[in-house]
């Protein structure tokens, strides 16, 4: 029989490279980087590459992969 569910409870699952914004943990399967080392690239201030839901850090995908190919060590 499966997993029953209405029309309006489809779970759906966005690909990581398609997301808009990264967990700390989805971030870090994403580019490689340990988690600590994420924590302190969001820890500059004015950074443009985080993104605050709640109390919750996010990463914003497009500016994390921008800030990666500009970047020369981390």
């Amino acid at each position: 029989m499966g997993n029953k569910r209405g029309p309006y409870n489809k779970t759906r699952e966005v690909p990581i490279w398609e997301r808009a914004l990264l967990t700390m943990d989805e971030a870090s399967d994403y580019t490689g980087i340990g988690i600590n080392r994420l924590r302190l690239i969001a820890s500059k201030p004015h950074s443009d590459l985080i993104l605050w839901v709640g109390s919750k850090k996010m990463f914003k995908r497009k500016k994390l992969d921008e800030y990666l190919e500009n970047a020369t060590s981390i």
